[in-house]
């Protein structure tokens, strides 16, 4: 099984390139900084946090790049894909991505510095589960008579 669940910050704004052919998919590219559970070094240099690399495609892709900001607080889930190319120089080159299937903001609408939002949100919508359209997956069998909307 391939699964991978990470929380981290954002380290800048996604880059999204639009892909080629009949139908332009968005490709949103993003690194997470996750922090390391570990004991600090006596001296303090220890690295306490991991920088991945993420890619979302199609309307998640969309999702990240219109609401995600360096500095968010975002939880993701996926799978690791490996791969290599060869550079300019001839040199080969590895890669590892985390393909993200569902991603979220982590933090709260009106969390501020210090309380563990980390960042002001402009006109956002408040945080949601869903990957691209903003609904909710309503389990089968659920009827919505007598629910409350507002």
């Amino acid at each position: 099984m391939n699964r991978v669940i990470l929380m981290g910050r954002l380290t800048r704004d996604p880059e999204v390139r639009y892909s080629q052919g009949e139908r332009a998919m968005a490709i949103a590219r993003y690194t997470l900084a996750v922090d390391r559970r570990s004991r600090r070094s006596q001296d303090g240099n220890e690295q306490t946090a991991d920088f991945i690399n993420c890619v979302a495609f199609d309307r998640a892709g969309e999702f990240a790049e219109k609401y995600f900001r360096q500095g968010m607080r975002v939880l993701i889930s996926g799978r690791i894909q490996t791969g290599s190319y060869t550079n300019k120089d001839g040199v080969k080159v590895y890669t590892t991505d985390i393909v993200v299937e569902d991603q979220e903001f982590a933090d709260s609408k009106g969390g501020a510095p210090g309380e563990g939002g980390g960042y002001q949100p402009t006109s956002r919508p408040a945080p949601s589960s869903a990957i691209g359209d903003g609904f909710m997956n309503i389990p089968d069998g659920v009827e919505d008579e007598g629910l409350p909307f507002n």
